[in-house]
């Protein structure tokens, strides 16, 4: 999310003069919507001397299945909590309830952030 900073109006209408600028670790960046196909990733650098990976799409995920964890075929987006419109263009956001091979499985990670799908499947 960007920051879109503070008003440039006071609450009786007079202007705000900025005091300073915006700082680097008060930038945000634009989601990363990870669609459903062919894996492409992308990696990014953080603050500190972290890196995060980000899914640019993805058609594998790892499916909770009991006890165990088996890697299944994304097939659809089911429903996503996120934003409707999520489903029509297959986008996978953590809460989503996907399709797979398995059956169906709610995502339990953020796939824009660690760059897999983790899922448990739905009963």
């Amino acid at each position: 999310m960007q920051d879109q900073g503070r008003s440039t109006r006071k609450r009786t209408g007079g202007r705000l003069k900025n005091v300073r600028k915006r700082r680097k670790n008060e930038l945000g960046r634009l989601p990363t919507e990870t669609q459903v196909g062919e894996q492409r990733f992308r990696t990014i650098d953080v603050r500190g001397n972290g890196t995060k990976t980000r899914a640019l799409s993805t058609d594998v995920a790892s499916v909770n299945k009991g006890g165990e964890t088996v890697a299944a075929e994304i097939e659809d987006v089911v429903e996503n909590d996120a934003n409707p419109n999520y489903v029509r263009r297959n986008i996978i956001t953590k809460g989503a309830v996907i399709e797979t091979s398995e059956g169906r499985a709610r995502v339990t990670s953020r796939p824009g952030q660690t760059g897999q799908v983790n899922a448990v499947l739905i009963e």
